[in-house]
């Protein structure tokens, strides 16, 4: 899967939390200091390229909608994340997490406990 920048990230963000929309929905839905207009439409005509997001015609406006699953880019971007930084290790990975994080032995024991329950 093709990696974002981030702005275009940030217009994912927006569009999987409303589902759908007109860029002057999308601008709404940004936090402040909202970027420009014409920001927005060129990074969702990216996003169009990139196959990101689909486009509805109403006229001469086109409504806006993510082809691309937000948690199926979570998943791709973490496994790169874990191709560069950890030398395809998610052993390594969560061990930095864990060292990172300071968690504790229970802490670990309850996550372990969750896997192993998500995992039948």
């Amino acid at each position: 899967m093709k990696t974002l920048t981030k702005a275009e990230e940030q217009v994912m963000q927006v569009l999987w939390q409303i589902g759908e929309g007109f860029i002057r929905d999308i601008m709404e839905a940004f936090p402040t200091p909202k970027p420009h207009q014409n920001t927005i439409a060129t990074i969702l005509k990216i996003l169009v390229e990139k196959e990101f997001v689909g486009t509805k015609a109403f006229g001469r406006q086109f409504q806006y909608h993510p082809l691309v699953s937000k948690d199926a880019y979570s998943k791709s971007s973490f496994r790169n994340l874990v191709k560069s930084y950890f030398s395809g290790s998610f052993t390594e990975a969560v061990s930095f997490m864990v060292k990172e994080n300071n968690l504790s032995v229970e802490e670990l024991e309850t996550l372990l406990a969750q896997l192993k329950k998500d995992k039948r």
